[in-house]
């Protein structure tokens, strides 16, 4: 299992949105009070004036930041680079994933360790 099957497993009917290309999810600066788990699509992250950015792929979560500090602010922007599938995830259900299984929080440190490995291997090359 990876952190996005465990939050598929706990989400309810209206947890899932569609997001259209170039449609923005949340932009830097802005209160962040849930994450997203990428169920179709892409979506790219951008920071610091888009010198930096990120796609993320079906499969990948993004956001969680926004849960795990108090009066987070988001770090860039996030727009569906294409059609988007999104599953929805709330600081409740975050923290109940938790407690309940201890492995969500294992695998979205992992999710992020990979996420982070690779935006390093990009740097490195370009």
């Amino acid at each position: 299992m990876n952190a996005l099957d465990t939050m598929r497993a706990l989400a309810s009917e209206g947890e899932v949105i569609t997001v259209q290309p170039g449609e923005l999810i949340f932009r830097s600066g802005e209160s962040g009070d849930c994450m997203f788990g990428v169920l179709e699509g892409e979506v790219q992250l951008s920071w610091n004036s888009d010198a930096g950015h990120e796609q993320i792929r079906a499969g990948d979560v993004f956001g969680a930041g926004a849960l795990v500090t108090s009066e987070h602010r988001r770090y860039g922007d996030a727009k569906a680079a294409t059609a988007c599938q999104l599953l929805v995830m709330n600081r409740e259900k975050f923290l109940f994933a938790v407690q309940e299984s201890p492995m969500f929080a294992i695998e979205l440190l992992g999710s992020i360790d990979q996420r982070l490995r690779q935006l390093k291997d990009c740097t490195r090359i370009g």
